[in-house]
């Protein structure tokens, strides 16, 4: 028999929706700040945003990731997730 494999899905903290984790970003508070993790599995809180311009925009607006990570990110992150995708 053929093993099916589990596709983890992770939750958008903007659109509230669930999203096989390949397709989302995960911004992540670290000790030292906060980081934009490409590998998934950096130490430390972590939200995911789907890989979307509006919804990258959205959560820099609302200030949705401030709240999930309880921290202020520097426009830097947002800059950066906007590249990434």
């Amino acid at each position: 028999m053929n093993k099916v494999r589990k596709i983890p899905m992770r939750m958008c903290v903007v659109t509230r929706e669930k999203y096989p984790k390949k397709e989302l970003i995960r911004v992540v508070r670290t000790s030292d700040g906060v980081i934009v993790d490409e590998s998934g599995k950096a130490n430390g809180h972590g939200a995911y945003l789907k890989k979307d311009l509006e919804v990258i925009n959205k959560a820099e607006k609302s200030k949705v990731l401030e709240k999930h990570l309880e921290v202020t990110i520097p426009k830097e992150i947002y800059d950066e997730l906007r590249s990434m995708i």
